[in-house]
């Protein structure tokens, strides 16, 4: 998994109701030709909100996306994909 491009949001809470700030980041990713994703499409984003509140900095919730029809693709992120997409938003979501 190798990231291409994101975007990122600071998402607002009107209700007050959500504990601390989550951001919508929306990541462009380039997969090798022999994963089993690439054989679904070749064009991936992973759709990430990322918790920052008294819980730590976490992500809440994630899911890849076919970038050409925004379908949501059933596959679930490994261990590892997680800690990278982690250590990325830590790293940018301050640019949100």
């Amino acid at each position: 998994m190798q990231i291409e491009s994101f975007e990122v949001e600071k998402l607002h809470d009107p209700t007050g109701i959500v504990e601390g700030d989550r951001y919508e980041f929306l990541i462009g990713l380039v997969y090798d030709e022999e994963d089993e994703l690439f054989e679904e499409t070749d064009s991936i984003d992973v759709r990430v909100i990322f918790a920052d509140d008294s819980k730590g900095q976490r992500i809440a919730q994630a899911h890849f996306i076919d970038r050409t029809t925004a379908k949501v693709l059933d596959f679930e992120l490994e261990q590892e994909e997680l800690e990278t997409l982690l250590a990325f938003c830590q790293e940018h979501y301050k640019e949100g």
